[in-house]
């Protein structure tokens, strides 16, 4: 399996908001970046389409490293979604799973992209130079989104 590392952020100016997704996939000498937004969403949402975006992008099954600054996306495909499943897409309050569109993507995309992930928690705005790109392209996105790029 070919390796990649790969950085994923969201941003978002208000929440909800404009928002943004930036990603910096890296395998060897080779570096793809990604961004994209949209109008009147938030944060998790950006932070969720993120990894979609960039798990959609790889054309064949690869070893991931994925690095993440978003607690609510790390605990939530590690933690939390086998629960939510079980629950019928519930919380354990009994309420419906925010963002259960994207949730329900994103796993279907590490159950069947055939990748060996590798969840990495990196903390944001800290000077790690993959996730402070990934956090200029989200913004790069917000901008998009708001017909400036």
């Amino acid at each position: 399996m070919n390796p990649i590392e790969i950085y994923t952020d969201g941003a978002c100016k208000g929440n909800p908001g404009p928002g943004g997704w930036g990603v910096l996939l890296k395998s060897g000498d080779t570096v793809k970046e990604l961004f994209g937004g949209e109008l009147g969403t938030t944060n998790n949402r950006m932070e969720l389409l993120a990894v979609i975006e960039a798990l959609t992008a790889l054309k064949r099954p690869c070893a991931v490293t994925l690095h993440i600054d978003s607690q609510y996306v790390l605990k939530g495909i590690t933690e939390w979604i086998a629960g939510w499943k079980a629950k019928g897409w519930r919380t354990a309050a009994r309420q419906p799973v925010k963002n259960v569109d994207l949730w329900q993507r994103l796993d279907a995309l590490v159950a069947g992209g055939g990748h060996k992930l590798e969840w990495r928690w990196v903390r944001g705005h800290a000077g790690d130079p993959g996730n402070e790109r990934a956090d200029e392209l989200a913004n790069m996105g917000v901008e998009k989104a708001l017909g400036r790029r």
